[in-house]
């Protein structure tokens, strides 16, 4: 009888054994030390760390992933407005807590009434594209409040308070902006745009002033109390299209109110061990997925980087970058246009039937990669956001080039995209309703085996695909760290397949490539910025790029 008692208290002890050491291991795992720099819970990664820890703050006041993006953004218009703006529009990636993952696409649109002859009209050269001709119907906030209605836990008007503030009681102009402000002096000194940034004496401000955005922050606090339809009917929608229309432009109040936020499942390529997911045309996704397919299958390695095999990857990959330009005139609206080439693109065999075709020691003339001229644009902004419960949002808005427009709102002080000029060299014919093609690449990766989530995206326009792209070779095959692959500099195949290399660019590379017959120049200003996190044994990195002196909050 004793004895049969010891077996019972045996078969009991085991499992309650068993499920202490469980809780002991789960416990160590969770308190699991990060290095210093990484998270433990959650990050966002914005151009600025201003707005990057207003971000990390509505997280923690239990704000989801979307309701921290919509408040780092609207921040963002007030820091870097060169950027983007409620003047602009947007496209998220969002990954929810299941893992599936859904597009918000609020890009602009063109107006109804919009001028027949326009792209005759179009820039042959990069320069600063102003008028209100070229004004999109701006979209950001229908973006904001489709995202927010599916995925947001905190009020819409907390979102805007912080931005508000900001706008009201002024912000010291940054390091970035004043760089740009230069731009204005050749404006009319009575022009709305160049008043806004100057003071009392009729001088521009310098980094450190303080600018103020009065009539912003009246609008917000509008759209804040009274929902997006404020914006897209209301007063504000009022004096908006007085304003465009006395510049010039042609948006109506019927563009505006007709406006809305398209939803979809994002587009899918496998990546080895990752599952990338991105937006589908217009946005520029499909065009760093056939770049990244294609790099796939030279089986890319640390060693990639050493010795003579760093010369012929960077071969490799400006030779796939010429070809990826030659596709961009096949990033449309998929209401306008058949998607049969975009899907194509992104598929192995044809990667494979255009990594066939790449020369290890030469380089050809336009007609080889089908490209056809296009102007470059750089501006942009991108926002990526990891929250404590697994959502993510990849985040990328813009105004288009740098100020937009150059058409300033006084009314609503609102700043205004010229999102219509990436038609330019793209396409033969424009309609109502229509989004341009883009570069914005919004992009999380996933790996199931490795319980690894990347979010990342890029602003700086056409070199959008260039920092992600390169980004994500440093950190999925190079071997570098998240950091190291964001700071590594860059090289960018323009429009007219010239390669643009970043001052500190590898020189022996840069030769080797000059000499294979390959166009180089090297420019004074580097506009690609990419904010990535990395989730990975349950410690979250997190890296804001240096070129724009942006910097992460997470905790």
């Amino acid at each position: 009888m004793a004895r049969r008692k010891e077996k019972v208290c045996l078969c009991i002890s085991l499992p309650l054994i068993c499920i202490i050491v469980i809780i002991i291991i789960c416990v160590a795992h969770f308190n699991e030390e990060c290095a210093e720099g990484l998270y433990k819970k959650a990050a966002v990664a914005a151009d600025s760390e201003t707005c990057s820890k207003i971000g990390r703050d509505i997280l923690q006041s239990g704000g989801s992933a979307v309701d921290g993006a919509i408040a780092t953004l609207l921040c963002t218009s007030i820091i870097n407005p060169q950027s983007m703006g409620i003047g602009g529009g947007s496209i998220f990636t969002i990954r929810e807590q299941s893992g599936k993952v859904r597009i918000i696409n609020a890009r602009e649109t063109v107006p109804k009434a919009f001028k027949t002859d326009l792209l005759a009209t179009c820039p042959t050269t990069i320069h600063p594209v102003e008028g209100a001709h070229w004004i999109g119907v701006p979209g950001e906030i229908r973006g904001y409040e489709r995202a927010h209605k599916l995925y947001g836990r905190l009020p819409w008007a907390s979102l805007f308070q912080p931005a508000i503030k900001m706008a009201r009681e002024g912000v010291p102009i940054p390091y970035v902006l004043s760089r740009f402000l230069t731009l204005l002096l050749k404006e009319n000194a009575d022009s709305p745009l160049r008043e806004l940034f100057q003071n009392e004496q009729g001088e521009l401000l310098t980094e450190g002033d303080i600018v103020r955005f009065e009539k912003l922050a009246d609008t917000l606090e509008i759209i804040a109390e009274h929902g997006a339809d404020a914006f897209y009917t209301g007063d504000i929608a009022k004096q908006l299209v007085s304003d465009i229309q006395t510049a010039g432009g042609t948006i109506s109040l019927e563009d505006l109110s007709s406006f809305k936020a398209s939803e979809s499942d994002a587009w899918e390529v496998n990546l080895e061990e990752y599952d990338m997911y991105f937006p589908p045309p217009p946005a520029g996704g499909a065009t760093l997925s056939f770049i990244l397919n294609t790099m796939l299958g030279f089986n890319p390695s640390p060693s990639s980087l050493k010795g003579d095999e760093k010369i012929l990857t960077f071969q490799r990959y400006v030779e796939t970058c010429k070809f990826a330009n030659g596709l961009k005139k096949f990033m449309k609206d998929p209401n306008f246009a058949s998607q049969t080439e975009a899907v194509e693109i992104i598929q192995k065999h044809f990667a494979d039937k255009v990594r066939a075709k790449i020369s290890p020691d030469r380089t050809y003339d336009a007609s080889y990669y089908n490209v056809t001229p296009y102007l470059d644009s750089h501006g942009t902004t991108h926002v990526s956001v990891l929250a404590e419960d697994g959502m993510a949002v990849s985040v990328t808005s813009t105004i288009n080039h740098i100020f937009g427009s150059r058409i300033f709102s006084s009314k609503t002080g609102i700043l205004l995209n010229n999102e219509l000029v990436d038609f330019c060299g793209k396409t033969d014919q424009i309609h109502a309703g229509e989004q341009p093609p883009s570069s914005m690449s919004p992009v999380i990766l996933y790996s199931r085996s490795q319980k690894h989530i990347v979010v990342i995206g890029a602003s700086g326009g056409s070199m959008i695909t260039t920092g992600v792209a390169l980004t994500l070779m440093n950190f999925l095959w190079f071997g570098k760290t998240l950091q190291d692959s964001i700071d590594a500099p860059v090289v960018y195949v323009d429009s007219k397949n010239v390669l643009s290399f970043e001052p500190l660019f590898d020189k022996i590379v840069l030769e080797s490539l000059n000499k294979i017959g390959h166009k180089v120049k090297i420019p004074q200003m580097f506009y690609n910025v990419v904010n990535a996190i990395s989730k990975e044994n349950n410690c979250v990195a997190a890296i804001s790029d240096s070129r724009k002196k942006g910097k992460a909050a997470g905790y």
